[in-house]
């Protein structure tokens, strides 16, 4: 009896073990899969194409990180990436210089994540239903902006942002390394960081401990509009040009890398780490799948089940550590 208990006990440890570290082993073994499935995958040129492509996704997911941290949501995130994308690109067409139009589209991407904050702590309305609220504003102000129509953008220095490199590193990719350290420190080493764990631990706890929740919750929502600013900088100078789909869907990409990084939708548990890998693992699969000339729509089924073996797998594993 005590040697089937001891058993189980070192089963469970087991589990939990692989708990703390199965995003790391799913990405690594993602990365042997795809490597054997095609000789292409391990080019410098793929593997910086892949950092590349997912830096967009992976930027927006630290910020929606940091909402999901404090157990709400962010919706709105892709349409704040399109409506600050076509501000910058119409105010550099309108002749401003395109370090100002930098600095503009970042403040209306800060502001728009504040308005959430606020509607949400402010205003007592579900995060779901609020941003979902200024998702659709955004996206309509984005259309009424452009008259649904692409803004193209000719200052050839904007083009760094989203294609120029650093030492042979893409731009976009030192941006997205950048903002996670930031973010891993603010997180891991100061005051507001512990504040965000708290919050989504136990909200009403927090408050009785003398937290400011309403502050932290509105910073928390204008650091994913800046975020989401900065991905529309990358999108738009990629494209040289502001499109009005641009950001549909991406929302639901950051959530998918939030989820398989670890971080419970309930909040109080998780980081930027899992999220950068959780990005990843997305990005790989999707390389992989184009490598072998694998149809989108079969794409999007793959990545639907990864996202829901993270959830069933994050569930039961949540039930053994009880």
């Amino acid at each position: 009896m005590e040697k089937q208990a001891e058993d189980k006990q070192r089963w469970v440890h087991m589990l939990l073990l692989l708990d703390k570290y199965r995003v790391l082993i799913i990405f690594l073994a993602l990365i042997l899969v795809a490597s054997l499935l095609s000789d292409a995958f391990f080019t410098a040129s793929n593997l910086l194409n892949v950092f590349r492509q997912v830096s967009i996704v992976a930027i927006v997911s630290v910020g929606m990180t940091l909402v999901i941290l404090t157990a709400g949501i962010d919706l709105s995130v892709g349409s704040v990436m399109a409506f600050t994308g076509a501000v910058a690109a119409g105010v550099i067409t309108a002749g401003v210089a395109f370090p100002i139009a930098i600095l503009i589209c970042m403040a209306i991407g800060v502001l728009m994540g504040a308005v959430n904050g606020l509607i949400v702590a402010k205003g007592a309305v579900p995060a779901f239903i609020a941003t979902l609220a200024v998702m659709v504003i955004a996206r309509g102000m984005t259309l009424v902006y452009t008259q649904g129509n692409p803004i193209v953008i000719s200052d050839p220095g904007f083009r760094f942002i989203g294609g120029g490199s650093v030492f042979g590193i893409p731009f976009p990719i030192i941006l997205m390394l950048l903002i996670f350290i930031i973010m891993y420190w603010v997180l891991k080493h100061t005051t507001f960081g512990r504040y965000i764990y708290a919050i989504g631990g136990n909200e009403e706890a927090a408050r009785l401990a003398g937290i400011s929740v309403n502050k932290v919750k509105v910073a928390v929502y204008a650091l994913a509009g800046l975020f989401a600013s900065i991905s529309a900088l990358i999108y738009t100078s990629r494209l040289m040009s502001a499109q009005p789909n641009a950001g549909m869907g991406i929302e639901l990409d950051a959530i998918a890398a939030v989820i398989i990084g670890g971080t419970r939708l309930t909040g109080g548990k998780g980081g930027v780490t899992g999220t950068i890998i959780g990005a990843l693992i997305m990005g790989v699969l999707d390389n992989i799948l184009n490598l072998m000339n694998v149809s989108p729509f079969y794409q999007d089924i793959a990545k639907g089940i990864v996202i829901l073996v993270a959830v069933l797998v994050d569930s039961k594993l949540a039930k053994l550590k009880k």
